[in-house]
């Protein structure tokens, strides 16, 4: 979140699972809706239904935010990648869910004006060109039962 709060042009954001709490969605809209670019780079192909059809229960409310959204096409993306403004990242293993901001131990490295900064920007774009961008368009034609059990699931989505 402290990344999302003092970024000043973008964020760009690789995770395999996007289940937010009220507060990581508002700091993501905050960013969008302040003219930082925010772009969320998800699973075109989930590895697990429940946790995809919980992700889509937050894109309408992004959207209208101004995030962007993609999925990328040929599968899976398992990175878990947060880079912003050419000067900082997080890389390691935590996700964009309840569990694993707040209750696991999970592992990452901040890495703040290093050369590398510029490659992982470049993987991120790389990534990005196999992707499809998700408009309201796309949330409308989504189909019924992903739609459906993602706003079921949403009671125990910090189970999650």
């Amino acid at each position: 979140m402290d990344i999302l709060n003092r970024s000043l042009s973008y964020v760009h954001i690789m995770t395999p699972y996007l289940i937010l709490d009220g507060e990581m969605e508002t700091a993501l809209k905050f960013a969008a809706e302040r003219g930082v670019e925010i772009v969320l780079l998800l699973p075109g192909i989930p590895d697990k239904a429940i946790p995809y059809a919980l992700a889509k229960t937050h894109y309408v409310s992004l959207l209208e935010s101004g995030v962007k959204i993609y999925e990328y096409t040929p599968g899976f993306v398992h990175a878990k990648v947060f880079v912003s403004d050419s000067k900082e990242a997080v890389v390691g293993t935590i996700n964009l869910d309840y569990r694993s901001l707040y209750h696991h131990f999970e592992c990452a490295t901040y890495l703040y004006h290093v050369d590398c900064i510029s490659e992982i920007e470049a993987d991120f774009q790389s990534t990005l060109k196999k992707c499809r961008q998700i408009t309201m368009e796309t949330v409308r034609n989504e189909k019924w039962t992903v739609k459906l059990t993602g706003h079921l699931m949403k009671v125990i989505a910090p189970l999650m």
